[in-house]
């Protein structure tokens, strides 16, 4: 007789500068412990609103204590790609709604900003899937010993996580996805420097389903008012349903869900 699958717990706080505070000092000794055994730290990375409150804390906390995260590898979810000929490449990375943007600006920036040299983020500790090889990226990460651990966020209209769409394989791996107006919707709402819909990428490169899972730890972040019917979603399942794909969550070897009062005002 099989046992009922083990829910994934869920922790609210107050607020979502409590959340990511609270993360922020989690991710602070596993980050130090890496470095104390001579290893690189995979840290899988969204981009957005939701982690805001996590990257905020984890700048704050790295300059109060002088921490060394040279050997932080950030391994990026997903990043915008544009049509040239018959190829796919990055969309152009001094735009302001780009993925290589936002972990350059709101990222590298604050953390390397009060750190000596030695203990900066290093020049290749960004990483992205390559649109002209997007299976190498799953290569890479399971070479250098996998994803350490995974910072998840779903989208608000159709639970999507990185640019996996409803409809996404538990299977699948990084690859260029065609985005479906739901997912540009609520990235248009992510980024206002869009202007409008139209000027969405209609595709990404994305981490898959897989890839998610496969990480050795993982937490889904929701904060705010918009992210209850998320939260329901994900609550309401106990594995993957690929109708929602941010219940990937379930999948992941030790996961957890971490959200505010405003997300969990239904529950």
């Amino acid at each position: 007789m099989s046992s009922a699958p083990q829910r994934t717990p869920l922790r609210i706080f107050e607020s979502p500068a409590a959340l990511g505070t609270s993360l922020a000092e989690d991710l602070a000794d596993r980050i130090d412990r890496a470095r104390q055994t001579g290893k690189p730290y995979l840290l899988g990375c969204p981009t957005g609103r939701t982690p805001r409150p996590l990257y905020e804390a984890l700048a704050r906390r790295i300059a109060q204590t002088n921490a060394d995260i040279s050997h932080v590898r950030l391994v990026m979810m997903d990043e915008y790609v544009t049509k040239s000929g018959a190829a796919f490449e990055y969309a152009p990375a001094d735009a302001p709604w780009s993925c290589h943007y936002f972990v350059r600006a709101e990222i590298a920036d604050r953390w390397n900003r009060d750190l000596p040299h030695a203990h900066r983020l290093r020049d290749d500790a960004f990483w992205f899937p390559d649109p002209k090889d997007p299976g190498a990226y799953d290569k890479r990460i399971s070479a250098e010993g996998g994803i350490d651990f995974f910072v998840l966020a779903s989208g608000v209209s159709d639970g999507h996580v990185a640019f996996n769409p409803p409809g996404s394989s538990r299977d699948s791996r990084t690859r260029i996805i065609e985005l479906p107006e739901s997912t540009r919707t609520d990235n248009l709402k992510t980024f206002p420097a869009f202007g409008s819909l139209s000027a969405v990428p209609t595709h990404g490169i994305s981490v898959g389903i897989a890839t998610i899972a496969a990480a050795k730890e993982a937490v889904m972040l929701l904060w705010g008012n918009s992210k209850a019917k998320s939260l329901a979603r994900i609550l309401a399942a106990d594995r993957y349903d690929a109708a929602w794909p941010a219940t990937v969550i379930h999948e992941c070897t030790r996961a957890r869900i971490l959200c505010d009062q405003d997300a969990a005002a239904n529950q």
